[in-house]
């Protein structure tokens, strides 16, 4: 069984106006605390990003989808803890709904990044979601990359949870797929046709001065013996997160099945995908998506059925198709983090709330869909249980 797991990146927030605060450095330090007192490495692996109003919590390799989605739900209520004790919380919005001014992490690499790309860098407070899976080797990877690329904007239409952007609807249900695709080497790439012609391009990037970790839509890892995806927005709903580790996993696993029987990749033009890149970005699963198989325009729910009749087996084999088919169900009916971003919004008009019912969707808490002082309170529960189920 290929291991596998998560990277998420989340948002620092006020938890009564919503507006995103710069404490990841005190919440980092909270965590060097937390690990010396007991005397040895915490369980949870958290990390810094680019700017003080985010925080990355990364999972150990898993795997069962049944543990992965245990370390996820620790993973967040672990940072959450941290950001409670300096009067804040951890929320899984890929964008800000509310405007901000973002503040740097002041070390050596994010300084020469903040040097070299300017606005780009000083704008791209933005949470992504990252999964990772075993590969043999760099040829296996590779393989996998050439043969994963159509497929890889119905999982960014599953996951797509950034609709607001500086105040205002932006009227995507991924911006932050708009904003990151900014950087010099982000989207989709061409078939690369072996390990050698892959490394060689990177060499070549880097060579140029401008690009030193490429950020392709997927890549092999530069640490570890995996390949990573890289298009999804941070989930809102931790059971979303656990669909999409699930489907990458299976398309890691259906590519390597086709490279070992000798079948060729589809080599649809990289252009041709980012127009499936930005049909995902600008709509999730309430528009049309570019089929895999046609590259051309489709209604989302064919494009998913696709997708899943594409992995079944492998998903079959790791015991994860009914979570996947459940949870597809729901994602189609009830809508993506997007869509309930923008439903919390239409409740009240206030962007604040669509924070304060997020942080409670993050966490898998009672969520109060009225502000203090508009009545009774309603609430939605959604069962810790399903999302480890």
């Amino acid at each position: 069984m290929r291991t596998f797991g998560v990277e998420e990146e989340f948002l620092i927030v006020d938890p009564v106006n919503g507006v995103p605060l710069p404490l990841s450095a005190e919440v980092m330090d909270l965590h060097g605390a937390s690990m010396r007192a007991t005397g040895s490495s915490s369980r949870q692996m958290l990390s810094a990003e680019l700017h003080q109003e985010q925080l990355e919590v990364i999972t150990h390799p898993h795997s069962s989808l049944d543990s992965l989605a245990t370390e996820i739900l620790e993973g967040r209520a672990y940072a959450d803890s941290l950001a409670r004790k300096a009067g804040a919380r951890i929320v899984a919005l890929a964008t800000s709904p509310l405007a901000v001014s973002p503040h740097p992490t002041r070390n050596e690499r994010y300084d020469a990044l903040l040097e070299k790309y300017a606005l780009t860098a000083r704008e791209q407070l933005t949470c992504g979601f990252h999964v990772h899976v075993s590969v043999g080797s760099d040829e296996e990877g590779v393989a996998v990359l050439d043969r994963i690329r159509s497929w890889l904007p119905s999982l960014m239409a599953l996951s797509s949870n950034s609709p607001f952007w500086n105040g205002q609807d932006s009227g995507y249900a991924s911006f932050r797929t708009q904003a990151w695709n900014r950087w010099s080497s982000a989207g989709p790439m061409e078939v690369f046709g072996s390990a050698w012609a892959y490394h060689a391009l990177v060499a070549d990037l880097s060579a140029t001065g401008v690009v030193v970790n490429p950020d392709f839509d997927a890549r092999l890892s530069a640490r570890h013996p995996t390949v990573e995806i890289r298009v999804s927005d941070v989930c809102l709903d931790p059971r979303d997160t656990v669909l999409i580790a699930a489907l990458v996993r299976a398309l890691v696993e259906i590519a390597a099945r086709e490279w070992a029987a000798g079948m060729e990749p589809d080599r649809v033009p990289a252009i041709v995908l980012r127009q499936g890149v930005w049909m995902a970005s600008r709509w999730g699963i309430r528009g049309k998506l570019l089929h895999p198989a046609t590259h051309r325009p489709d209604t989302a729910r064919q494009v998913i059925s696709a997708l899943h009749d594409h992995v079944r087996d492998a998903l079959n084999d790791s015991g994860d198709a009914a979570h996947v088919e459940e949870s597809l169900e729901r994602i189609l009916g009830n809508g993506t983090g997007a869509d309930r971003q923008r439903q919390s919004y239409e409740r009240n008009g206030r962007l604040a709330d669509v924070v304060a019912h997020a942080i409670g969707v993050t966490h898998q808490e009672p969520v109060d869909h009225h502000s203090p002082g508009n009545g009774s309170p309603s609430w939605t529960w959604i069962p810790l249980a399903e999302a480890v189920a």
